[in-house]
């Protein structure tokens, strides 16, 4: 069985925190990710999947390519990287425009519910195994916010912004 390859953004802020997002009607947070359209690159899967997950606009040239992951038994996952402040990542202006059908009741309901910032010593509380595991084995992400480009005004960039 060949694995599906999904693709995401790991989006950490000034302080190292990590962007989650609750999965809608599941009790874990994720990474805004998700599966590519038909001839649609790993970057340009990314940076959609997560305008659609949080709204959020992000410069392919703020991105920092950490490759691909062995991520579940039939899931890989091709991560990115970036650094946005508080402000330019406003939880409270995060929103989720990609839905699917609720399983009950076949209702249209967003993909993700709520967003948060959390501290890398709490992503275990919040993720799910997989990717608990994942940053636990494979990606730090203390060393990733040791190797993101600090921005010496973050909130003046105006590189990414909450969609309107």
């Amino acid at each position: 069985m060949s694995k599906i390859t999904s693709c995401g953004v790991v989006i950490l802020n000034e302080e190292g925190e990590v962007l989650l997002a609750h999965a809608t009607e599941t009790t874990h947070w994720d990474i805004p990710k998700g599966q590519g359209d038909p001839g649609e690159s790993y970057v340009d899967t990314a940076l959609r999947e997560t305008r659609e997950e949080t709204g959020l606009q992000i410069d392919p040239a703020q991105l920092v390519d950490l490759g691909l992951f062995s991520y579940r038994h039939d899931k890989n996952l091709y991560l990115f990287a970036t650094r946005l402040s508080r402000i330019e990542a406003d939880i409270e202006r995060c929103v989720c425009v990609s839905e699917f059908p609720r399983r009950r009741d076949g209702q249209m309901i967003p993909e993700m519910d709520a967003f948060r910032w959390v501290a890398i010593r709490d992503v275990d509380a919040y993720a799910s195994s997989s990717l608990s595991r994942l940053f636990a084995q494979k990606l730090s992400l203390t060393d990733l916010h040791q190797r993101l480009p600090q921005t010496a005004d973050m909130t003046a960039s105006g590189s990414a912004t909450s969609a309107s």
